[in-house]
């Protein structure tokens, strides 16, 4: 009698739990600092006045404070890598889910495209005289390096990277602090630079207006906590954490930055609008303390902020990636994971776009590359949106179907209102993308396209997909909280083939 041997199966490798409380805090904080602060920031004071760059900071900081509690909400008890995929999957509408999934992935690897080219920008400061390819190729490395040692590695360099900027921006604060009331060799300023010209407010209402499109971006990446969530020690309990905090996080790394940097630096000046390290807010302040090398300080503050981002870039179109295969909306093989648990080959895919994008920028005048970073820069906001829509669904299929409140880890304050401001409020900051388009003696329609690309293209996913697919909306009722409390060793794997 032959015997018959049973077929060996390659073992299943698991993405790894490897983000504990301290570095989930600190991607929490990492998010929503970069470039925007340390640059963006004067341009805002100029443009708006210190009263309506305050004001603009506040209500968009109010605004990513109701998301990340309604994204807190959602992922201490649906702790998923699928994050807002999953969510819009599961409580607005399949179609919704896979466009959000697509449009997240697509927006991160073409930014870390971008934050390849400025890195190089920035290191050409020291080293003028070095071709950017060398600087190029050093950030696409570290880049993929930090993303394929393990979630662990990508964590801890995130925490250092943030550390740096957090730490920058205290010191900032505390010296800034003292050299308004007149320590450190500087004269007592008062509020004086809030009354001069037409201050604290500066033109129309739609100076403001641009100053929010400012702040709107600068905070962008503060949703990265929720795709975090997915590779997170004891997520019911270190999410809650993170997302408390992050009210607190934003008010002092944000709005007393710049309350400082407005009191300190005349909001007339020049030097605010340039978008030159040299000109920064914070080397401004910095030369004023009588520190030489400020703009080296500054500057490499923001190489830090830019690595920063393209690790988290690296990282997030990754795992979406992983998840759109795990649901089988891309080839299966983005699915598999090394014995690391690393999603390999998403992480190969994703690389490959990337450099493709980057590339496009060196090539036909950079055209191809603005129009793909044009239609990434809407892919935050949408994003955004999504998160809104999905905690106000979420949260009514919980009541509906007769479940606890008491029972979610985290609670996020303020529903129903809470999520529709924030709705709206992302609906203001889309519509105002190019908002200056509208303010010349004709419409400046190939402007409106360029600035708009993304939004067809967002729409055109999530309506192909509705009318191929035939899906409706989501019957709350019977809508799916599976992977409630499950992490990714039990929810999130896929047998590997032999």
């Amino acid at each position: 009698m032959r015997t018959i041997k049973a077929k060996s199966l390659t073992k299943e490798y698991k993405l790894h739990r490897k983000l504990n409380a301290r570095l989930i805090n600190m991607i929490a904080i990492g998010g929503s600092i970069g470039t925007g602060i340390f640059l963006a920031s004067g341009n805002a004071i100029h443009t708006a006045g210190p009263g309506g760059t305050m004001l603009a900071y506040l209500v968009v900081g109010l605004m990513v404070y109701f998301l990340m509690t309604s994204l807190g909400e959602m992922a201490s008890f649906m702790p998923s890598t699928g994050s807002f995929y999953v969510y819009a999957n599961n409580f607005v509408d399949p179609a919704f889910g896979y466009a959000l999934g697509w449009n997240y992935w697509y927006n991160w690897a073409i930014t870390v495209a971008s934050e390849i080219s400025a890195a190089s920008l920035v290191m050409q400061f020291w080293f003028p005289h070095t071709s950017p390819f060398i600087w190029n190729a050093l950030a696409f490395a570290l880049f993929v390096g930090l993303n394929a040692l393990s979630a662990r590695g990508f964590g801890e360099a995130e925490y250092w990277f943030s550390f740096i900027k957090v730490s920058t921006i205290i010191i900032f604060i505390i010296t800034g602090t003292l050299m308004i009331f007149g320590y450190m060799g500087h004269e007592h300023v008062g509020f004086k630079n809030w009354s001069i010209g037409s201050g604290p407010f500066q033109g129309n209402w739609t100076m403001v207006l641009g100053a929010i499109m400012i702040a709107g971006f600068s905070f962008q990446g503060t949703e990265l906590i929720g795709i975090a969530a997915g590779e997170c020690k004891d997520p019911q309990e270190n999410i809650p954490k993170a997302i408390k905090q992050v009210f607190w996080r934003i008010l002092l790394f944000f709005i007393l930055s710049i309350f400082i940097i407005s009191l300190l630096v005349p909001y007339t000046s020049p030097e605010l609008a340039s978008s030159d390290v040299e000109m920064s807010p914070f080397t401004l302040v910095f030369k004023q303390m009588g520190i030489p090398f400020a703009a080296s300080v500054i500057n490499a503050v923001i190489l830090t902020a830019i690595l920063s981002a393209g690790n988290s870039g690296m990282y997030a179109s990754t795992r979406m990636l992983w998840y759109m295969a795990k649901k089988r909306h891309v080839p299966e093989i983005f699915a598999r994971v090394n014995r690391r648990g690393i999603p390999i080959y998403a992480l190969g895919a994703t690389t490959l776009v990337c450099l493709l994008a980057f590339l496009s920028s060196l090539f036909g005048n950079g055209t191809v590359y603005f129009w793909l970073l044009n239609a990434s820069s809407l892919s935050g906001f949408i994003a955004w949106l999504g998160i809104a829509i999905s905690h106000y669904r979420f949260r009514k299929a919980y009541v509906t179907q007769g479940r606890d409140l008491k029972k979610l880890p985290y609670v996020a304050k303020g529903y129903p209102y809470a999520p529709l401001l924030a709705f709206f409020l992302c609906l203001l900051i889309i519509g105002g993308q190019n908002y200056q388009a509208f303010l010349g003696k004709n419409v400046d329609w190939h402007g409106l396209i360029i600035s708009y690309v993304g939004l067809p293209a967002f729409i055109a996913l999530w309506l192909g997909y509705k009318f191929l697919n035939k899906t409706k909306l989501v019957d709350l009722k019977h809508a799916s909280f599976e992977g409630e409390l499950i992490g990714v060793e039990d929810e999130e794997v896929i047998p590997q083939p032999g």
